[in-house]
């Protein structure tokens, strides 16, 4: 009877045993994602942009392919989320100042329209359902965030941002009026061909 109790035992230690060393041998080892990245610097230039608003915008976009017939097959569509931070001011990289040292006149100008600089966004994607026979490609991600971004500056333009920006940049340039002014500098911004000047 002990002897059969010790059979047993031992059997089940070498199964217990051996099962443990079978995972540790075979079993799949945790590996960490390998990741690589090239960074390519082609140009740097030199910018002068006054961002005087910012902008947050929402959209639903609903991209989708229909192919006719047998719409199951091959007709794909999408429902994405896009929300994105719209900035917008001036681009003053050709902005004309002259200084006027001998009659304290400081000329800016002509300043040109205010547009949207940058637009920062990301997409969420839902909704997302493909045929049988085909599925999204990269040319189709990359078609629906241009177009996305493409909506979303759409809005901005329809928007008030560009006339808040506007209002916006009069008051930074009333604060350089008043700096100049202290200084006994007279300031001219033109405007559409037309001189602003601050009162003697």
């Amino acid at each position: 009877m002990l002897k059969r109790i010790l059979v047993i035992s031992a059997f089940v230690v070498t199964f217990v045993l051996g099962g443990w060393l079978a995972i540790r041998i075979f079993a799949p080892k945790e590996t960490k994602p390998q990741e690589s990245a090239t960074v390519l610097l082609e140009k740097i230039r030199s910018v002068v942009k006054l961002t005087t608003v910012e902008g947050e915008f929402s959209e639903i976009y609903n991209y989708s392919e229909y192919s006719g017939y047998f719409t199951w097959f091959w007709d794909k569509k999408a429902l994405v989320r896009v929300n994105a931070v719209v900035s917008a001011g001036y681009d003053l990289g050709n902005l004309n100042m002259e200084a006027d040292s001998l009659n304290k006149v400081l000329r800016i100008g002509p300043l040109p329209e205010p547009q949207i600089l940058s637009i920062d966004h990301t997409l969420d994607y839902y909704d997302v359902s493909t045929g049988v026979f085909t599925d999204f490609s990269p040319e189709d991600y990359n078609r629906i965030n241009k177009r996305a971004k493409d909506l979303i500056r759409e809005s901005a333009n329809q928007s008030n941002l560009l006339a808040s920006a506007k209002e916006q940049s009069d008051k930074i340039f009333e604060i350089v009026r008043f700096m100049a002014e202290n200084t006994g500098w007279k300031v001219e911004i033109m405007r559409a061909g037309q001189p602003e000047t601050t009162p003697r």
